[in-house]
């Protein structure tokens, strides 16, 4: 009766693997699987990744809380929205990946009611939305080198597209009282 037990055991040992290889062996990779299995591999050519984040109550919430996932193909920029109060402390972050058309308009605007000032920025590049936009000369459309060619800082290349006008971008404003 002894001697049959380790042949049991090897027999159900079999069967569990043979059953791990066929469902191991069934399912076919997806792209998610690559990204996963492979970081630096990117979903798409060009593929980019940018801090996102949906009215964080500053940039250290919203960078620290943000989720590493790339960006959609039919992006190519990263946008940012900085509200602050009249003493220009962060009332409300927001990030994302974003298309041209939505960084058409960045800059700042005061927000009269309410005594609000929102500055809205996009850049190019992977995670270049590191910073906030807290005035006029931060709150623009920019190209970024890649961190860590100078010692780990951004080296903004500034490249101003539109007036400082936020229309398409304000809507959060107003819905903070």
């Amino acid at each position: 009766m002894m001697e049959a037990w380790p042949a049991m055991a090897w027999i159900l040992v079999l069967l569990s693997v043979s059953d791990w290889l066929t469902i191991a062996q069934g399912r076919d990779f997806t792209m998610k699987d690559i990204v996963r299995l492979h970081p630096s591999t990117t979903p798409h050519p060009g593929g980019f990744k940018c801090f996102t984040c949906q009215d964080a109550a500053d940039n250290y919430e919203c960078n620290r809380w943000a989720p590493d996932v790339y960006c959609p193909k039919d992006t190519g920029y990263c946008y940012t929205l900085h509200m602050m109060d009249n003493h220009g402390d962060s009332v409300s972050v927001t990030k994302r990946c974003s298309t041209l058309e939505n960084c058409r308009f960045t800059g700042c605007i005061n927000i009269t009611h309410n005594g609000f000032q929102v500055c809205t920025s996009c850049c190019e590049g992977n995670i270049c939305n590191v910073l906030v936009p807290r005035n006029d000369s931060s709150a623009m459309f920019s190209f970024a080198t890649p961190l860590g060619s100078s010692g780990g800082r951004l080296l903004p290349a500034v490249l101003h597209l539109f007036p400082l006008v936020i229309i398409s971008s304000c809507w959060t404003c107003l819905r903070v009282k």
